[in-house]
């Protein structure tokens, strides 16, 4: 365990916060947007880094597309930024395509220092206030976050939320990971439990339709590699919300990425309803990662457990409002073998 200053955000002491396993995982964490920094992960060759991350915290206010951090307070996008709860209407920051909310706006829960509750060998809590108003979300919503290593390779993240108002949330980890320190993640093997995903317009916003990915390049039931040839010749670019098929709640797998490289394996299990799969194409980060490791397209993928995007605006995807009654509660593992 160790925590080394990392800079200051917003006037707010920023910490790199390290926790091991007892097999030899690693991971550092900052208190600013809840970000995963690095992990490692030991394998028959030495230890493996799996995520993409900075060196500096001034390079991740600059530059970062959300590298490693928890987007809220409601994750993806929503249309128009605006919804409406119990009748009454809200507006939020648009700071997508200039009208659209994306990942809870400009400074939304990624890009903001959060407070460090507790901190021992193997995890680190973080907590953060959103006062009412926040953003254009009505209600004072209270978010924890706990990193844990479960031995002996699983980082475990539990996310717990309450408010004072009925809001809206949806909460999603959104790490690009890398299983071999390859360049670009195209020969990655990637299955996603799932047999629908939400249809999106050109503008990435849901249409409310849901289409099985039976004949279609969204076709990942069983493992194949990520790229995929698309009809002008290119290769198909993924930013899709998949409908992962068991019921929500239950803490139960996701998707399984394999590196045929090293033979590095990833499964994802999560109690959200969906997953988000994006394979970066438009990463280009302008500041060398870590290990002067080149940010480039397709230098990562990201599995982001989530809500659908835009849910409160369709009836028939799952709710995402939250009410004072209730505690918001996600757990996801990232099971490394």
């Amino acid at each position: 365990m160790s925590k080394a200053l990392f800079g200051e955000a917003a006037g707010e002491p920023v910490y790199d916060l390290r926790i091991r396993s007892k097999a030899g995982a690693e991971a550092s964490i900052l208190n600013w947007g809840a970000v995963i920094r690095d992990l490692s992960v030991p394998t028959r060759h030495g230890p493996q880094r799996v995520v993409l991350g900075l060196d500096r915290l001034e390079d991740y206010i600059k530059h970062s597309p959300h590298l490693g951090a928890l987007a809220g307070r409601f994750a993806n996008r929503i249309r128009n930024g605006q919804f409406s709860i119990d009748g009454e209407p809200y507006q939020l920051e648009t700071n997508f395509l200039g009208k659209h909310s994306l990942h809870g706006g400009a400074s939304g829960f990624g890009r903001r220092p959060w407070q460090v509750a507790a901190h021992d060998d193997a995890s680190v809590t973080l907590t953060l206030v959103s006062p009412d108003g926040d953003g254009g979300y009505p209600g004072t919503l209270t978010t924890t976050v706990v990193y844990r290593f479960i031995e002996p390779c699983t980082l475990r993240t539990e996310i717990t939320a309450v408010c004072d108002k009925p809001t809206i949330i949806n909460l999603a980890l959104h790490s690009y990971f890398n299983l071999d320190g390859s360049e670009d993640i195209l020969d990655h093997q990637l299955q996603i439990e799932s047999d629908f995903i939400s249809v999106v317009d050109p503008e990435l916003i849901p249409t409310g339709e849901l289409k099985h990915v039976a004949d279609t390049p969204f076709d990942f039931r069983t493992s194949r590699p990520i790229w995929h040839q698309a009809a002008d010749g290119g290769l198909f670019h993924y930013d899709q919300n998949f409908m992962l098929r068991t019921r929500s709640g239950d803490l139960r797998l996701a998707a399984t990425a394999k590196s045929g490289r090293n033979g590095l394996t990833l499964q994802v299990f999560t109690t959200e309803p969906c997953l988000q799969f994006y394979d970066a194409k438009n990463l280009n980060v302008p500041v060398p990662g870590l290990g002067m490791k080149r940010l480039a397209a397709r230098a990562g993928f990201c599995l982001e457990p989530q809500n659908v995007p835009d849910s409160p605006n369709r009836a028939h995807f799952p709710d995402p409002v939250l009410r004072p009654t209730e505690i918001y509660r996600q757990i996801t593992d990232y099971r490394f073998s």
